[in-house]
């Protein structure tokens, strides 16, 4: 094997819970009618209402439900905004919640209730227990912690070990085989949200086989 090493920790791509909603909305924001104008002046002669581009949007029918929506719920527009994208990218999923020992380190994931855990016997995951199920980075949002993570990596140095500085503890990682996700320990979950656990054993001694052979394992970071 090839020198082990550690490092700073690989900040996590932020998820789509972090997706931000149209600009200008505030604690009480209204849906801006597409092609509004913010000075509240007539448009020019000739002048035709431009369709809404990214960001923008028109409620239409739907002005009055949106705004007691986020009246009855106190939210604000971009709050309700993210409401509806993750109830309609993530539906069918459950948002887990979860985090080291010590606390510093908190998470949030969107997957299954029913979960699918991987058992590797490489030589790392067997010292330490490292059993994870697999999710695509846009389903994973690092809620605190970030920089009092560091991480750990050895032989071809694809995999990223990541753990808390305080407690040692590692709650999530970057698998070697799915480098565009993110490995979560269900252990590392908090009490509520999970239903089942299904245990796969997959041969991480003999690595490149077992991931070659494997029908679904690349695909499990895939939105």
């Amino acid at each position: 094997m090839g020198r082990a090493r550690a490092g700073s920790a690989r900040r996590p791509r932020p998820g789509s819970a972090a997706a931000t909603a149209p600009a200008g909305g505030n604690r009480r924001g209204r849906g801006k009618a597409a092609g509004g104008s913010s000075g509240g002046g007539s448009a020019g002669p000739g002048a035709q209402e431009q369709p809404p581009g990214p960001g923008s949007f028109d409620l239409g029918a739907q002005s009055g439900r949106w705004a007691a929506f986020q009246e009855r719920h106190r939210l604000s527009c971009e709050e309700a905004a993210r409401l509806l994208l993750d109830a309609y990218e993530y539906r069918g999923l459950v948002k887990h919640a979860g985090g080291c020992h010590c606390g510093a380190v908190r998470f949030e994931v969107w997957a299954s209730a029913d979960l699918h855990v991987f058992n590797c016997n490489c030589s790392i995951c067997t010292k330490k227990q490292n059993r994870h199920f697999i999710v695509p980075a846009s389903r994973f949002k690092l809620l605190k912690g970030a920089d009092n993570l560091t991480t750990y990596t050895f032989n071809t140095h694809c995999a990223q070990h990541t753990f808390c500085k305080t407690c040692g503890v590692q709650s999530f990682y970057t698998p070697r085989s799915n480098p565009d996700g993110y490995g979560i320990a269900p252990h590392c979950l908090d009490d509520g949200t999970v239903q089942s656990i299904v245990t796969e054993d997959i041969n991480g001694k003999e690595w490149e086989k077992a991931v070659k052979e494997h029908k679904s394992i690349r695909d499990m970071s895939k939105p």
